[in-house]
């Protein structure tokens, strides 16, 4: 295993385990992961089903918390804070792009962009004007007034990651974002993640199966039985 990054982690997980059930009927998805991952990194988190990655990732955004370990964010731990401060901690630095887009059917995209600023309480000219900027971003301004229904699976995905950095996140968590695109789509998917992470300097956690999607990051993270087996840089993710 590499040694940790450099910088201060952004980021951190120590011997941290989630155990569902009890008994005889326990499953243990995590088994004490230890993990640092510092400000502007792409990682990838890659293994077999039942290997603890999709586990990993709902702790790292929140979603989900330790059995036992720290799980820590700017060095505090945030692990064992109640479930609506952990919402705070999604709402206000983190955004999340799953494979299923997950776009409000009847609604345009402009609309579905809009959606986390109005659980911010931002003000609709200023939602607009947000919304407006990170559709442009993502090579969807002539879109905006379009539903889900009138978008490719490739366009659809773009509103969802606009919709992800709408709130300017410092963390985005990508689970299986190519899952339901073809190759060329795919490409274009991930080009537009890695020009985030090295323009905005956006940190980027992404959960994949697929070997040439995994190569875009810099760094690749393979877990087995609820452990890291390995943890490397990619020869081709910059």
């Amino acid at each position: 295993m590499q040694d940790a990054p450099a910088n201060p982690p952004l980021i951190e997980l120590c011997r941290v385990t989630r155990t569902f059930g009890s008994g005889t009927a326990a499953v243990h998805a995590l088994a004490g992961v230890d993990l640092q991952i510092a400000a502007g990194e792409f990682v990838a988190i890659m293994g077999p089903s039942g290997s603890g990655k999709s586990t990993a990732m709902n702790i790292l955004g929140c979603l989900d918390a330790p059995s036992s370990g720290d799980h820590l964010f700017h060095g505090r731990e945030v692990g064992r804070l109640p479930h609506d401060q952990r919402a705070l901690i999604r709402r206000y630095f983190l955004g999340f792009v799953f494979q299923g887009f997950n776009l409000l059917p009847r609604t345009t995209a402009l609309e579905n962009v809009e959606l986390p600023l109005i659980y911010r309480e931002v003000s609709s000219s200023e939602r607009h004007r947000l919304a407006s900027r990170a559709l442009e971003q993502v090579g969807l301004a002539h879109r905006g007034g379009h539903t889900s229904s009138e978008l490719s699976g490739g366009q659809q995905q773009r509103v969802a990651i606009a919709r992800a950095i709408v709130t300017s996140p410092e963390v985005l968590l990508a689970d299986e974002p190519t899952g339901n695109l073809d190759t060329r789509t795919s490409g274009e998917i991930m080009e537009l993640v890695t020009s985030l992470n090295r323009e905005q300097g956006i940190t980027v956690v992404m959960v994949t199966d697929e070997p040439d999607i995994a190569a875009y990051a810099r760094r690749v993270i393979r877990f087995v039985d609820g452990r890291i087996e390995s943890d490397v840089l990619s020869n081709q993710g910059v």
